[in-house]
């Protein structure tokens, strides 16, 4: 137990100490050309039927940013050898997760958090973060969340 809490702490308090700033949970579209090149990564743009996925592959990971019909980020997964700086990557959101999280868990390879406004589930293995996160109010309403991989 104390294991597991060690470990949901290192993610949420790993704010400033892993990858630079991300567009947040929620923000702007028009930041994901800043957070391109603050990563100094390569950007490639999908267009889906009722999202664009902007994907930002550079040396500290992959990170897809998915964007609405409205221009709002409402979803954003991660990959790579560090874990997210998390209060960029959940924006206005991470008060909630923060708080949520400091609830007891039971796995500590393994992170999720489910509240009504942010889901966030991460995970770890041989020293290689993922996750992804989403805000169930912007979710396009034909996008399935087998689309935000």
């Amino acid at each position: 137990m104390k294991l597991t809490r060690t470990f949901l702490s290192a993610m949420v308090l790993a704010a400033g100490l892993s990858l630079p700033a991300f567009a947040g949970l929620g923000g702007d579209a028009a930041s994901v050309e800043a957070d391109r090149a603050t990563l100094k990564g390569a950007l490639r743009v999908s267009a889906r039927a009722d999202f664009t996925m902007h994907e930002i592959e550079s040396s500290s990971g992959l990170l897809h940013e998915y964007v609405g019909p409205e221009g709002k980020v409402f979803a954003v997964t991660w990959r790579g050898p560090g874990i997210p700086d998390m209060r960029k990557l959940l924006g206005s959101y991470y008060g909630q997760v923060q708080q949520a999280a400091s609830a007891p868990h039971s796995n500590h390879h393994h992170f999720s958090v489910r509240t009504p406004l942010v889901v966030v589930e991460s995970s770890a293995h041989l020293r290689t973060f993922s996750g992804r996160a989403w805000a169930p109010a912007l979710l396009p309403q034909s996008v399935s969340l087998n689309d935000i991989n």
